[in-house]
């Protein structure tokens, strides 16, 4: 069992130096910024409205996995310069798959 733990202590501390170093990786392409909008009931992963965080391709900022998830191809598209066919082409608004705690979140292209 001992060496079980240590095995999965390793390896955690691997991930997290991978972790490390891609978010610090150079930036690519434009800022994206994630803002909470709303709530349907309550967000298992702690999300609340108003909270923003800075998405890119290497990194979560936080965001719930599963948001990230069904996030990262408007994250891509908004950071490497491609336009939403509809709507704004520098912003969109998403929610996660929880359909009974829906999080809706605003993705804003940042040009500086």
């Amino acid at each position: 069992m001992r060496v079980a733990a240590n095995l999965l202590l390793r390896k955690l501390v691997e991930a997290n130096k991978r972790w490390i170093m891609m978010s610090k990786m150079p930036k690519i392409g434009y800022r994206v910024v994630g803002t909470v909008k709303s709530i349907k009931g309550k967000c298992s992963a702690g999300h609340k409205v108003g909270d923003k965080f800075e998405l890119s391709m290497h990194d979560t900022a936080g965001l719930c996995g599963l948001f990230y998830h069904d996030a990262l191809p408007w994250i891509l598209a908004l950071q490497l310069g491609g336009e939403i066919p509809w709507g704004e082409k520098d912003s969109i608004e998403i929610e996660c798959m929880d359909r009974h705690n829906a999080v809706k979140m605003a993705l804003r292209r940042v040009k500086e």
